[in-house]
């Protein structure tokens, strides 16, 4: 069944408190969460005798090896029963029952229950398990259909663990850029109810920012992420009906120390990167906080455009890399105060994107359509950090691999 418009929140009634599932775990599960945040179900794998292992544990079951190690599963399997909760003890499942769970046997070799779609068969079923962050942002387990229906997003139990912007309202802080263009039009073709598009300084006639006061439900909103009165006010006037932020308002150049003189450009990137997203945390994160439990009508996500400069300077763009670095820093702590309303912060970290800032690099760079499709990607499959593009895949790989090889890397100018 398709997701209809929620009934709007009654004025009178007092507002929810947000009630989290439980969230407890060891430090070994937390694998399993580390994974899913970026899209992918993984397993340990024992080294030695090549077993996998569930749950997760310090030593193999089998031959009491302590080299396990994380690695991506297809999570293909059956289901061999399934039961239906109607009664539980716990605060989260209690206001959300009924509630589906399975017994699966994995091909790989582990059984395991897991939380059932709604569109998964009676046992015996084939089954796709795939790890998801609930709204305590942690993983748990989904049985889904190995063919699912056009409205399989639109499940019960799914839409709590996902962002999904279908009927729901977003704010986009900057319109003007391609980008923020880009992602309001992939916001819309997604079903978000309205998007509001912030813009600073209407007296700048950008390509293209006519066409998206032309769309329908989209709706322009005066924004400087460098004013803190223009942040509060936007926020005292939308911020309890806004159910995604997506803060993309970004300042960019170019150069790192020596090549440039002063401080006036890097204090631009600063205020708009770090001190902007400060400013935005600030008026609308309690607003956000406090609508966490709206039921269909519920806050939900916060993103976050930083770069994958974040995590290793690039000279070239040196100020930016550390302006974007200190935003990473920043959206850390974002996360960690919106969790325990169980508010979902989404960091992007892309790699160039096709813009003025970026035209004398060369190719892979991202389109800004490609981006924006990424983002809304992220807030329907719940990822909590997104690496979109082959350069940021590669950055990351490298960085995991060892950073201060990277470092030395970037800094004899390899890129």
């Amino acid at each position: 069944m398709p997701l209809t418009t929620p009934t709007r929140k009654n004025p009178i009634l007092r507002t929810r408190q947000m009630n989290l599932p439980p969230w407890a775990r060891g430090r070994v599960a937390l694998g399993m969460t580390a994974a899913a945040a970026q899209g992918r179900f993984e397993l340990q794998v024992c080294e030695d005798c090549d077993t996998v292992q569930y749950p997760p544990r310090e030593a193999c079951h089998r031959c009491l090896s302590l080299r396990l190690r994380w690695r991506a599963q297809s999570g293909e399997g059956t289901l061999l029963s399934a039961t239906t909760l109607h009664h539980s003890n716990d605060p989260f499942f209690r206001e959300r029952l009924p509630w589906r769970l399975g017994l699966v046997e994995l091909a790989c070799g582990p059984s395991l229950i897991v939380h059932l779609h709604g569109e998964v068969g009676d046992a015996p079923a084939p089954v796709r398990v795939g790890a998801r962050l609930d709204r305590a942002g942690q993983a748990v387990l989904i049985g889904f259909p190995t063919e699912g229906s056009e409205h399989m997003a639109d499940d019960t139990m799914l839409r709590e663990m996902s962002n999904d912007p279908k009927l729901r309202k977003a704010l986009v802080s900057d319109g003007k850029t391609a980008l923020g263009q880009a992602i309001v039009r992939a916001l819309l073709d997604a079903g978000a109810e309205i998007v509001w598009v912030g813009h600073a300084e209407p007296w700048k006639k950008m390509p293209g920012f006519e066409d998206i006061a032309k769309l329908e439900r989209a709706s322009l909103v005066p924004l400087d992420l460098s004013n803190a009165r223009s942040v509060d006010e936007l926020a005292g006037e939308i911020g309890g009906k806004v159910d995604i932020v997506i803060n993309n308002a970004e300042v960019h150049r170019g150069f790192g120390i020596g090549a440039r003189h002063g401080t006036d450009v890097a204090r631009a990137e600063m205020d708009i990167n770090y001190f902007g997203l400060l400013r935005m945390a600030q008026a609308f994160g309690p607003a956000l906080r406090s609508r966490s439990a709206d039921g269909p009508s519920n806050a939900v996500a916060w993103v976050n455009l930083l770069s994958i400069y974040a995590l290793s300077n690039y000279p070239p763009h040196g100020t930016f890399s550390a302006s974007k670095a200190a935003a990473h820093s920043l959206a850390q702590c974002l996360r960690a105060e919106m969790r325990p309303a169980g508010i979902r912060v989404v960091n992007v970290f892309p790699g160039p994107i096709d813009d003025e800032w970026n035209q004398n690099l060369p190719p892979p760079k991202l389109a800004p359509e490609t981006l924006a499709r990424a983002i809304v990607g992220a807030l329907r499959e719940g990822v909590e950090d997104l690496y979109p593009g082959d350069v940021a895949q590669e950055w990351l790989e490298r960085w995991r691999d060892n950073p201060k090889v990277l470092e030395r890397e970037l800094a004899a100018g390899g890129g």
